[in-house]
């Protein structure tokens, strides 16, 4: 497990980006939020300057899904830790997530686990 991990999360619901940057800002042990985005063009934008060790992704963004955010990412930066984070998960949607190279879909109900899921799939430092 690497001794500091950091974090983008790219979502549309202020919201619940807020929530996502508590809830992994309380749990601490290491992990750092090192950008906000709010759409998947943002999300591009903000990755060079962030250097994500994890890229934390909604599904439901207002100009491009997270699985087409997530093509691009992995088609620039193929070892790129990326988990979807959605309320909207079905069959298809993880299964498509998968082809494209997503490490873990997660549903957002499951925010409590964020911490943990970040650090599984944080690169050994």
């Amino acid at each position: 497990m690497a001794d500091h991990c950091r974090t983008l999360i790219v979502d549309d619901d202020a919201d619940m980006a807020f929530l996502a940057v508590t809830t992994i800002e309380m749990a601490n042990h290491g992990l750092v939020v090192a950008g906000v985005a709010s759409s998947g063009a943002e999300a591009l934008q903000k990755l060079p300057e962030a250097f994500p060790d994890v890229v934390v992704l909604d599904f439901r963004m207002p100009d491009r899904n997270g699985l087409e955010v997530a093509a691009d990412i992995l088609e620039a930066k193929p070892k790129q830790s990326i988990v979807l984070f959605s309320a909207y998960l079905d069959e298809f949607t993880v299964a498509e997530a998968e082809r494209v190279g997503v490490r873990e879909c997660v549903s957002k109900d499951r925010m409590r686990e964020l911490p943990d899921i970040i650090r599984k799939h944080c690169p050994a430092a």
